[in-house]
C-alpha cells in the first residue's frame, strides 16, 4: 500500500542530514548523492508548488488558513500511487479547521521525529534565522511562531505553524494513534549504525548493516560541507552564510551564556528532561 511517511522535526534540528543519509541509502551507489538533488520528489510538505500543482489552481489567491484546509487533500491525492514516499515537514502535527491531522489520517503511514537538544537548537536557528541568539530563544517560545506567515514576495513554501519548541515535540511525540519512531539528532552522532538502523526499519527501508554503515560514510558532515562549498545548497536562505556548519553537538556550552541557558531551560525544561536533556537536579547534561 502506498502513503508517506513524515520526516518531522523543528527546523535545524538534523532533518536534512537525515534526508542525506535517506538519499545515499536508497541509491546504494557507489559515491555520495548530490545533495542538491534532495527533493526533487516532491520534497518539503509545505511546497507551495506541490499544493498548486494538484489543486490545479494558484494557492496565493486564497487565504493561509484556507491553503492549511487544503492540505490533507493534496496529501491524501498521493494514495492514487502505490509507492512509498518520504517527505520533510516543519509544521507541528496540527490539526485543520475540519479537526483532520494536517497530514491527511489515510495517507500516513507513520512518521519519523528527529529531535535535538534545544540548547543547540537556539545557536543553528539564531545563523539560519539571520537573528540574534537571544531573538531565537524568543521564536523558540513563541506558541504563535510560524514559518512563511508573511504574503509579501509570496514565499516558495505556504505557512507552517510551529508552536513553541516544547509544543512542537509534544505535538508529534504524543500524537493519538500515530506510528511514530523518535530519534535524537545526539545519537544520530553518537550512535549512528544503530540509530540510522532504526530509523530505516521504521521506514521500511533496507536496514543491513554495509548498506547503513556506507550511508552514513557518505552523508558525513565533511562530504555535505564540500559538497556545499563546491556547489552551493540549494535550500540555503539566502542570508546565511553556509547551511553545514559543524554538525556537532555541544556547541551551547561555548556560546550560550549563563542566562541564556537559564531561560531556554525555564521554558522547555520539562520536555528536556523527559527526552534526556537534563539531569534530575535540572543541569543541563
Amino acid at each position: 500500500m502506498g502513503g508517506i511517511y513524515w520526516l518531522a522535526s523543528y527546523p535545524k534540528s538534523g532533518n536534512t542530514w537525515f534526508r542525506v543519509f535517506l538519499s545515499n541509502l536508497q541509491a546504494d551507489g557507489d559515491e555520495p548523492t548530490d545533495i542538491n538533488a534532495l527533493g526533487l520528489d516532491g520534497g518539503i510538505a509545505s511546497a507551495r508548488g506541490w499544493l498548486d500543482e494538484v489543486l490545479g489552481f494558484d494557492t496565493a489567491e486564497l487565504s493561509q488558513d484556507e491553503t492549511e484546509r487544503l492540505r490533507p487533500e493534496v496529501y491524501r491525492w498521493s494514495l492514487r500511487d502505490e509507492a512509498i514516499s518520504y517527505h520533510k515537514i516543519h509544521d507541528a502535527y496540527t490539526l485543520t479547521s475540519d479537526r483532520e491531522p494536517l497530514v491527511g489520517r489515510e495517507v500516513t503511514l507513520g512518521a519519523l521525529y528527529i529531535l535535538r537538544n534545544p540548547l543547540d537548537v537556539a545557536l543553528s536557528a539564531a545563523n539560519h534565522w539571520h537573528c540574534s541568539i537571544d531573538q531565537a530563544i524568543d521564536k523558540m517560545s513563541n506558541p504563535e511562531m510560524a514559518l512563511c506567515r508573511k504574503r509579501r514576495a509570496l514565499p516558495s513554501q505556504v505557512r507552517q505553524r510551529l508552536l513553541s519548541w516544547s509544543e512542537h515535540v509534544l505535538s508529534w511525540v504524543d500524537a493519538p494513534g500515530l506510528n511514530l519512531e523518535t530519534i535524537r539528532y545526539e545519537d544520530m552522532l553518537d550512535d549512528p549504525q544503530t540509530t540510522f538502523s532504526r530509523a530505516a526499519r521504521h521506514l521500511q527501508l533496507p536496514a543491513d548493516a554495509k548498506r547503513v554503515a556506507k550511508a552514513i560514510r557518505f552523508s558525513d558532515f565533511r562530504e555535505l560541507a564540500r559538497q556545499e562549498a563546491a556547489s552551493g545548497f540549494r535550500e540555503r536562505p539566502q542570508r546565511t552564510e553556509r547551511f553545514f556548519r559543524s554538525g556537532a553537538s555541544g556547541d551551547w556550552r561555548e556560546n550560550l551564556t549563563e542566562a541564556q541557558v537559564k531561560r531556554i531551560i525555564a521554558d522547555h525544561g520539562s520536555v528536556m528532561r523527559r527526552f534526556g536533556y537534563l539531569y534530575a537536579n535540572g543541569e543541563p547534561r
